[in-house]
């Protein structure tokens, strides 16, 4: 990588150096807000690695692709078979910075269920919540059917006392 000065790699290269610092941070306060045990500490290590392992093949073959299609490799061989070698090797890199991609979006997925498999006081949380709305609307329920059992009562009281005063009582 040295010589190499693509304005749109320093951005590349920049981005990735942020993205990596900004999960590594995550990872780093989750590690200090709770107490890991080594399994979980591994995991968030396993994490970071896989993490700078993809971004790192994405940004190799980049350049690489970008330094094929500059052409400006001297070799011995003929100039079409020199062609149809650096397609192929383009159609290679291609392909890993797909595998490199798919490998992040899978870790991506990781990162996610871990968090919700793991995230207790937030499960916590909603299930208190969840459980605080139940029971408010539990309460509205049985006020409600208080009243209608007052009101169909009321209603009886008053239909049975027609009834007993009427005169076709049989």
């Amino acid at each position: 990588m040295t010589g190499y000065c693509n304005p749109y790699c320093l951005l590349v290269n920049g981005s990735v150096n942020i993205v990596c610092d900004l999960i590594f941070i995550f990872f780093v306060k989750m590690a200090h807000q709770r107490a890991l045990p080594q399994s979980k500490e591994a995991l968030l290590k396993s994490y970071t690695s896989r993490l700078k392992d993809d971004v790192k093949s994405m940004l190799e073959n980049f350049e690489e692709i970008v330094k094929l299609a500059k052409g400006e490799n001297e070799t011995q061989l003929n100039r079409f078979t020199q062609c149809e070698q650096d397609t192929y090797e383009m159609h290679v890199r291609a392909a890993n910075m797909v595998r490199a991609g798919e490998s992040l979006m899978k870790l991506v997925s990781d990162i996610k269920q871990y968090l919700i498999l793991n995230d207790f006081p937030s499960v916590n949380e909603a299930i208190a919540q969840n459980s605080k709305l139940m029971r408010t609307k539990q309460a509205e329920c049985d006020q409600k059917l208080m009243n209608l059992r007052d009101d169909m009562a009321a209603d009886l009281y008053d239909l049975e006392e027609e009834y007993y005063n009427s005169i076709y009582k049989g």
